[in-house]
């Protein structure tokens, strides 16, 4: 994996406070995990950056590397991997991830 990738994704996750990468876009969803934390991440109200690991195939295998997760969807919220779709999912469910958005300063706007 080139050093520009990890840097270039190092880069965005430290720069977005939240950083999906998934596949297809949020309004455009191309897996049905990722179409599950875009609804949890809409129904929060959570502003966040996606990014389309569809549209580069080093971003795509990139991000498996940068997190060692061998998955995708992966959520990022201020630097720090959260997880993906099972665990997005559970958290939502159990009430975690709205508590650790605001635990890092992340405004919600729960429709």
């Amino acid at each position: 994996m080139s050093d520009a990738v990890q840097q270039s994704i190092d880069k965005a996750v430290k720069e977005n406070d939240v950083l999906l990468f998934m596949k297809g876009t949020p309004t455009f969803p191309q897996c049905g995990f990722s179409s599950v934390v875009v609804q949890v991440l809409d129904y929060l109200g959570v502003d966040y950056v996606a990014t389309n690991v569809l549209e580069d195939q080093a971003v795509r295998e990139g991000i498996k590397v940068y997190s060692d997760w061998p998955t995708i969807p992966q959520l990022y919220v201020k630097g720090e991997f959260v997880g993906g779709c099972d665990i997005i999912k559970e958290m939502f469910e159990n009430g975690e991830l709205k508590q650790h958005f605001a635990e890092k300063g992340i405004e919600m706007e729960a429709a």
